[in-house]
């Protein structure tokens, strides 16, 4: 193992000063809210400060922090052992297409609906008492904020894509706190940070009943919302509504203000540009962006990697644990969640081909964070060595140094 570089992320206040905060929350969660989570000038969330830690909540942010490390679960439970994980898909069981039961549901929410169909469910069902996810913030509706969702209603109000920075386990040791079961739908970091919590607090696994995640192409700053209502020549306090898409698959973003007025972008017209998107430092280098810590993950599946126009909505789910699939089959059983054709891991790689990119170039990224004195994020049991071979030594190479000397900039910024 080479030897941990100078800048080693030891400390929450490493992992924010190497700009590997994805602002998930935590930090906020375990101190009780005494360490809050600030919007930056730059438009990504932060600790308001990480000089504030107790010895104590330093060691569980730690173990638990994404911008420190991510990996699968350490005990998947399959009934047929053997199974081996997918070079870049990891371990699974079922892959297809499936869309929620209800049409409204499915045309609500973003793509097909599915994980807001599981939430119903398992509220419906009582499987679980609360659902904790992301929503608007009814007072600030282009931002994002931690929910908690105890009934079919309050889930589909939450339903939908919610670009930007979103701190979905600032609330997490609250729900651990009511002593319930319960479901948690989240990003694949923000479900690593969570599995990894339960190795110091029991209630974890004990009340987190089930993780639900998205395939995650990385989360924008605010800059990038803010730049869509400077085109419209708007400011935020005029907002009513900002919804990112959904209301058909894609769907388009959709503006109203409080005096009546309503602006939209097509999804095309919204990613034209994917360079202004400005993605979190630490989404370019996410080991786990497919959610290998989750029960469920669903993905867009575009042909072609991206939408011709608007559709009934289609996603295709990978499921990951036992528990993943009991919770399909019984949502079919329902009527909540319908399934289409099988998908092959391969298949997948033609739906996604920028997580497959992403994947491969990544040992060669983390060589570039070691160039710059940067220690990069563990990620154990997650196939990046076995998958850099891939890469030539030319593509390896420019990988390599095109990190580093992004790495190195941020430091001086």
């Amino acid at each position: 193992m080479k030897e941990q570089g100078k800048h080693a992320q030891t400390r929450i206040a490493d992992v924010v000063e190497n700009d590997l905060c994805i602002g998930c929350g935590l930090c906020s969660a375990v101190t009780h809210g005494r360490v809050g989570m600030v919007l930056t000038p730059s438009g990504s969330l932060r600790p308001g400060t990480t000089d504030d830690f107790s010895a104590e909540e330093e060691a569980i942010l730690t173990s638990a922090c994404p911008g420190i490390g991510a990996g699968p679960r350490p005990e998947p439970t399959w009934i047929d052992e053997g199974r081996e994980p997918d070079p870049i898909w990891g371990l699974h069981g079922s892959m297809v297409h499936a869309w929620a039961g209800n049409p409204e549901i499915r045309y609500e929410a973003a793509t097909g609906g599915v994980l807001t169909a599981l939430a119903v469910h398992l509220l419906e069902t009582a499987q679980v008492d609360f659902v904790l996810h992301v929503g608007p913030d009814p007072e600030r509706p282009m931002r994002s904020r931690g929910v908690i969702s105890r009934s079919s209603a309050e889930a589909r109000a939450n339903a939908g894509s919610r670009y930007g920075p979103t701190a979905p386990l600032a609330r997490v040791v609250e729900a651990l706190d009511f002593g319930e079961p319960f479901a948690f739908i989240g990003k694949p970091c923000d479900l690593g940070a969570l599995d990894q919590l339960g190795t110091t607090d029991d209630r974890v696994d004990a009340l987190c009943r089930f993780r639900l995640t998205l395939v995650c192409g990385g989360q924008s700053k605010l800059t990038k919302s803010q730049a869509l209502l400077a085109a419209f020549d708007l400011d935020e306090d005029d907002l009513a509504l900002f919804r990112y898409r959904g209301h058909g698959n894609p769907g388009p973003t959709v503006i109203e203000t409080k005096d009546g007025r309503t602006f939209t972008k097509t999804y095309q017209e919204l990613w034209e540009d994917e360079a202004s998107w400005d993605l979190e430092t630490r989404c370019k280098l996410c080991p786990d962006p497919l959610g290998e810590a989750a029960d469920v993950s669903a993905a867009d599946v575009w042909p072609d990697a991206s939408p011709s126009g608007d559709d009934a909505g289609f996603n295709g789910i990978i499921v990951r644990s036992e528990v993943g699939e009991a919770l399909v089959a019984n949502a079919v059983d329902r009527g909540d969640l319908v399934l289409g054709d099988p998908i092959a891991p391969r298949e997948f790689d033609a739906f996604q081909p920028h997580q497959v990119r992403k994947k491969v170039a990544l040992a060669a990224r983390y060589e570039g964070m070691r160039d710059a004195g940067v220690t990069p994020l563990t990620a154990e049991g997650l196939r990046l060595e076995e998958l850099g071979t891939r890469l030539s030594k030319k593509e390896a190479d420019a990988e390599q140094a095109g990190t580093a000397r992004r790495m190195r900039a941020l430091r001086h910024d």
